[in-house]
């Protein structure tokens, strides 16, 4: 009886554990007294949309080629966040993803809950507009359906109006359209997955509204709405239409810009309210190598126009907030932040980890407390590793914070390598290769990655064992000091500062990789022990 009782005592005590929300060490937003400070995310959460369904609330963001994707968090008070999972597990066309398409894939998404069924809308910029679809937000998800195919149309979101009908607002991309800065509205069918016709200009931008995207399609008090940044991801100002009808003619007005404010940009978001009647805008800004971060501001009504942030001089423009009260939700609930750590001991990888391209089953395998990533065939044509498919990695999570994971390497074939990475247009990483007289340790930097210039490789020497700890240092700008060790205790430079770039359209990550240059019918692999943000 009296080891039942031990037994049952050591349930519920690992039950407590497995249910405490995750917090960051880096960046937690929550002051705990009743404020939170900006960014709420501070994470490349690009092109952020949210909706929210009864007391809960739910962002989607931009995933362009990582993998999985359209990744949707989960929050209660708006400060708070988790992630929950994902709406796409592979992204279409299947092999055109199966390699490397940086920049391409998912851009600006739109998230509503309609009649029991949630939606998330995305754009394609090279082959149309997707929607996929689920009664549950925790899937399963409806295999992407295309809605309108094209190139250049970007950024959608629907409507479903109060006499039934249902409408699409998307933007148009240059890059691809030719065409950019104005706005559409387009019909859909009564299931939301068919546009029915060729659409409205609603707005052209190019007068006072230079590269106008990003709308949000709203209906309040008879007016429908339209929320689009213009002037530029870095540079820009928060716009907002009005019209009492759906094609216009729709009035003008800049509801939000950096003013006096540290917060450039501040660039496309969503507008959610609370059961308590607040009114809050989520938005991203811009921040280098750090991607896209998420900031939450107050947002009022004046005169049936949005004033969102605080508005210092009474016209009706707000600026942003650093620090502001928590959101009135009614409650309060625990602090939490999304995922970083992983210690690799479930049958799952943690949720925050993104391939570089449509995965093979077979390149990751959690076991029983590692995660054994196998190494996979780099391709001929594959000048470094931006253009390889299996690296593993996330977000950077804070302006400083550092990375160290602990693994052990089982290779079976000469030139088969390990590593830790900070990956961007140029990319850098400490790690092993399989020679044929031992494991070698390298330091590896990669100018122009992008740009498929070749890698600048500093070996360091020959290691004793198979178990080695890898270790990255970001501190402020971005700069990036690698380190080794092979006792976990006492770590060794690797090389010089390696600064940080953003990717194509993304920030930095940081992850692993296992790659191999010969082909055969096995492979070996690294046993990842743990990897912790600290």
């Amino acid at each position: 009886m009296k080891n039942l009782f031990l037994l049952s005592l050591s349930l519920i005590s690992l039950s407590a554990v497995a249910q405490q929300p995750y917090v960051s060490k880096v960046w937690v937003s929550d002051k705990k007294n009743g404020t939170y400070k900006n960014p709420v995310l501070y994470a490349d959460y690009s092109d952020p949309d949210a909706c929210r369904v009864g007391d809960d609330y739910y962002l989607v963001a931009s995933s362009f080629d990582g993998i999985p994707g359209l990744p949707i968090l989960h929050s209660k008070d708006l400060v708070n966040w988790t992630i929950i999972g994902h709406a796409l597990k592979r992204q279409p066309p299947y092999d055109h993803f199966s390699q490397t398409r940086h920049g391409m894939g998912v851009w600006a998404p739109a998230i509503r809950h309609h009649n029991g069924e949630f939606y998330i809308y995305y754009p394609d910029p090279d082959f149309g507009i997707y929607v996929v679809k689920s009664k549950s937000i925790n899937g399963p998800w409806t295999d992407p359906i295309l809605v309108e195919g094209g190139k250049g149309l970007i950024d959608p979101c629907p409507l479903w109006d109060d006499d039934g009908k249902v409408y699409l607002v998307h933007a148009y991309a240059g890059s691809r359209a030719g065409i950019k800065s104005i706005v559409v509205i387009k019909r859909l069918d009564a299931a939301g997955t068919k546009v029915l016709d060729g659409g409205a200009m609603v707005f052209d931008g190019h007068d006072q509204d230079p590269t106008l995207e990003g709308p949000k399609l709203y209906k309040r008090n008879g007016y429908y709405y339209i929320f689009a940044p213009a002037g530029g991801v870095s540079t820009g100002w928060q716009l907002v239409l009005r019209s009492k009808n759906i094609y216009g003619p729709y009035e003008r007005k800049v509801v939000m810009d950096q003013g006096g404010s540290a917060i450039n940009g501040p660039h496309q978001g969503a507008w959610v309210d609370t059961k308590t009647g607040e009114h809050w805008f989520l938005h991203f800004q811009d921040v280098n190598a750090y991607g896209r971060i998420v900031h939450l501001q107050p947002m009022k009504w004046v005169n049936n126009w949005p004033v969102i942030g605080v508005d210092k001089d009474g016209d009706g423009k707000g600026e942003p907030v650093m620090e502001y009260k928590k959101p009135n939700v009614g409650k309060t609930y625990p602090v939490q932040t999304p995922q970083e750590s992983d210690e690799f001991n479930g049958h799952t990888m943690g949720l925050q980890w993104q391939w570089q391209a449509n995965p093979k089953p077979y390149w990751a395998f959690p076991g029983s407390g590692y995660l054994r990533l196998f190494s996979g065939l780099v391709s001929d044509t594959a000048k470094n590793l931006w253009f390889v498919p299996n690296v593993l990695m996330q977000k950077f999570p804070a302006e400083t914070f550092t990375v160290t994971t602990k693994l052990d390497f089982k290779p079976r074939l000469a030139n088969e390598k390990v590593g830790m990475i900070v990956m961007g247009s140029d990319y850098a990483y400490v790690g092993l290769t399989k020679k044929d007289d031992g494991l070698y340790l390298s330091y590896v930097i990669c100018n122009g990655a992008e740009a498929g210039k070749p890698e600048q490789e500093k070996v360091i020497g020959k290691i004793s064992g198979a178990t080695a700890y890898f270790r990255v240092q970001v501190n402020a700008g971005a700069k990036c000091s690698f380190s080794y060790s092979e006792d976990g205790k006492q770590f060794s430079p690797a090389g010089d500062v390696f600064t940080a770039l953003p990717g194509r359209w993304i920030g930095a990550k940081v992850g692993l990789f296992c790659t191999r240059t010969t082909v055969t019918n096995d492979a070996g692999f690294a046993d990842i022990d743990w990897f912790r943000v600290e």
